[in-house]
């Protein structure tokens, strides 16, 4: 009887540890999951096909990305539902900030804006000196136009370049909204032989897998820069959120050896790299 007693401490040990033993190993293991937010133009192009997984053998963490639009990356971030965002449009992503659901934005990197359209040309706005004046030419005509109208990075500058237009195309009978994401749209534009605004690193990816029929019509304007800046969730804001490992995928995306990857992405396939690295770039060089 006397032993009996003598191990029941260790008998209570042994339970203790048995019943916390999960519940540590599964919260070390929800540690180790990041979700991370972005749009869907580093998806489609492929680049996160690559960086991911390099992203993840080098730190253990199991990336769990989901593709939208910028504008619906940023209010998952605003209800703490991703850890960290990968995004492109500069004046959402500063009020993001502000209003403190975001910390600790980094500059990554850039590509640029097009304008396509039908290689028959239509409404004639190949070759227009600024995009502005392509969406005048292209409502003169009537002309179809493919909108992604889905509060995305990309949805935002054309929203900004129809009103340095002066138009409002809401209504009109050849401004048709997709609600879809920046290759289902450029799909959808290819079927109907419209004309869009794209990043050309979706463009390129696309084209090359299946021939949209889709051409550039205006180009190399610095309003058409498409910015994209890596954001932590605010922990202080969300606690639950994976703080650490938002921190950790912002700092694999700015350092050296991962810049190098983006900087050649894309050069083998198209002759040009898909992404411009700007990591410790002054904002201000790139107009921002």
């Amino acid at each position: 009887m006397n032993r009996i007693f003598r191990m029941l401490p260790i008998f209570v040990a042994l339970f203790l540890f048995s019943a916390v033993a999960p519940v540590s190993t599964g919260w070390a293991a929800q540690q180790k999951n990041l979700i991370l937010a972005t749009t869907t133009s580093t998806q489609d192009s492929g680049l996160l096909d690559v960086l991911i997984p390099i992203f993840e053998k080098q730190t253990g963490y199991f990336v769990k990305t989901i593709s939208v639009g910028s504008g619906q990356a940023m209010k998952m971030g605003e209800k703490g539902e991703a850890d960290v965002l990968l995004v492109h449009s500069p004046d959402a992503e500063k009020k993001f900030v502000a209003d403190g659901f975001g910390v600790d934005r980094k500059l990554v990197m850039h590509n640029d804006f097009i304008v396509l359209g039908p290689a028959n040309d239509p409404a004639k706005i190949r070759g227009a000196k600024t995009a502005a004046d392509a969406l005048k030419t292209v409502a003169k005509a009537n002309a179809l136009w493919l909108s992604r109208g889905d509060n995305s990075g990309t949805h935002a500058k054309e929203k900004g370049l129809f009103k340095a237009a002066g138009i409002n195309p809401e209504g009109q009978k050849w401004f048709q909204q997709t609600g879809l994401g920046m290759g289902e749209t450029l799909n959808v534009a290819a079927e109907k032989k419209g004309y869009l605004l794209a990043d050309r690193g979706t463009y390129l990816a696309l084209n090359k897998k299946a021939h949209l029929g889709l051409e550039i019509m205006v180009q190399g304007e610095p309003k058409l820069l498409n910015i994209y800046h890596v954001i932590a969730v605010n922990p202080a804001k969300w606690p639950k959120v994976n703080n650490v490992g938002a921190k950790a995928f912002a700092d694999f995306m700015v350092s050296k050896k991962t810049q190098e990857i983006i900087s050649t992405f894309g050069k083998k396939e198209f002759g040009s790299p898909l992404f411009f690295p700007d990591a410790g770039r002054k904002p201000e060089s790139l107009g921002l």
